[in-house]
């Protein structure tokens, strides 16, 4: 099994990634605080929570009675740069062969232009 599977299952969820923006603009909020801003019960949240917490997109921290939620950003850091260090190198390559092309073109264009001018 791919050890990504579980963050693009909670990311599949609209209301999971609503409560991944919820906490990230407001870290250390209480489930509470993220519950009331559903339409939901507070048990549909904490179920999207746990599925969070599970793939480590969230994490918390108990405070007396409070669970403090946090987002944790290391595994969609992980997803980008398994797909795009490889693609993003491959890429920065092609585009240094296009400059060095137009360059080229460039430069002999300036030395058609100068023998042009000679011979003039």
């Amino acid at each position: 099994m791919d050890d990504m599977a579980p963050v693009f299952d909670a990311l599949g969820s609209a209301s999971r990634r609503r409560i991944l923006d919820i906490v990230k603009a407001r870290p250390g909020s209480s489930v509470g605080e993220v519950a009331v801003q559903f339409d939901t019960s507070r048990i549909a949240v904490m179920h999207h929570i746990r599925q969070l917490e599970a793939c480590g997109l969230i994490v918390s921290r108990k405070e007396g009675r409070t669970r403090r939620l946090f987002h944790n950003p290391v595994p969609i850091q992980l997803i980008y740069d398994r797909w795009t260090d490889e693609y993003g190198g491959f890429w920065a390559s092609k585009m240094a062969d296009v400059k060095y092309a137009l360059e080229g073109r460039a430069n002999e264009h300036k030395s058609d232009e100068r023998q042009t001018k000679r011979h003039a």
